[in-house]
């Protein structure tokens, strides 16, 4: 008989609402495709899609098994929120730590085996395993050891790679065989709200994590700096969504993007009367946040409707 506390364990272990930051964009690429040329192989869609969730579950596993004496601390300096300090699972022991990162493993090992099955029997394309590889080694190796790229200082631009120009350029690519220009400038405003989803999540973390020594961005350059950093990057977002309309994306995307772009500004206002040193405010503003990531993906997907090529 299952476990119902265990299954429910599993589920938070899993993060399963934030696999919806990398599915949205995996399908933008996807339907991109489809309107400029008409035809999509379900197959290789719903296989590919699957490689993505597996490489996203092992990610966050592996953040729950090697981030674990931050998430300790976290819970004892009462930082946690719904949006940092990991699902806090293993840190309480409803799940053995070996149990996480055999799951981590097994998971990756399937990506890995669809990646495969994708590039010798689908015959996707000869950059499908090298774009699967760098999903791997950035997401696998975000908090996996000897890389552990959350310590470097530049994880999160990894992570603006990751969920911004990787899955739209992957999804595309194993429909077409190729790349076209307007994936590109289409994934910068995402991969940029990402960062920026990753960067105010930080907060939270922030004395665990100097604590820790995981010297992420915002434990190298601090809170004040990291603000004006979140600001910028906002500011950035916006202009590059309207780049994306001069290199050739519809205008309509405007109209859809509008109450994102409001939430933004008000997000920018927020951290600019710093909001974001407030616990119960700071959980507010990440959740907005992550609603500007989702937002600005779905306002794309949305737009598709309207181009022509």
């Amino acid at each position: 008989m299952l476990n119902t506390n265990k299954f429910i364990a599993w589920l938070k272990l899993s993060r399963a609402p934030f696999l919806s930051v990398g599915i949205l964009p995996f399908i933008l690429g996807a339907l991109l495709y489809k309107k400029i040329y008409g035809d999509f192989n379900i197959s290789i869609f719903l296989l590919s899609c699957a490689a993505v969730v597996f490489i996203m579950l092992s990610t966050y596993l592996n953040g729950e098994y090697y981030d674990i004496k931050e998430d300790i601390l976290s819970g004892k300096l009462n930082k946690r929120n719904k949006f940092s300090g990991g699902s806090g699972i293993r840190a309480i022991g409803i799940i053995s730590g070996k149990y996480i990162k055999i799951v981590s493993y097994i998971s990756i090992i399937f990506a890995i085996c669809i990646g495969l099955l994708l590039q010798f029997y689908f015959k996707t394309g000869i950059w499908t395993i090298p774009l699967g590889v760098s999903g791997i080694i950035f997401g696998f190796f975000y908090s996996n050891p000897p890389l552990r790229w959350v310590k470097r200082g530049y994880g999160e631009i990894l992570i603006g790679y990751c969920y911004g120009w990787l899955p739209i350029a992957v999804s595309f690519y194993l429909q077409s065989g190729f790349l076209i220009s307007i994936i590109s400038w289409i994934s910068i405003p995402i991969g940029l709200s990402i960062i920026n989803v990753i960067l105010l999540n930080e907060f939270p973390d922030y004395e665990p994590d100097k604590i820790a020594g995981k010297t992420n961005i915002l434990v190298r350059i601090g809170k004040k700096r990291g603000s004006r950093l979140f600001v910028y990057i906002s500011m950035l977002q916006q202009i590059f969504v309207i780049t994306s309309i001069i290199k050739g994306f519809p205008k309509e995307i405007l109209f859809f993007y509008t109450p994102f772009f409001i939430i933004s500004i008000f997000l920018i206002i927020m951290v600019l009367k710093n909001k974001n040193y407030n616990k119960k405010q700071l959980e507010f503003i990440c959740g907005l946040n992550i609603i500007v990531n989702l937002g600005t993906t779905l306002s794309y997907i949305l737009s598709l409707h309207y181009l022509t090529f």
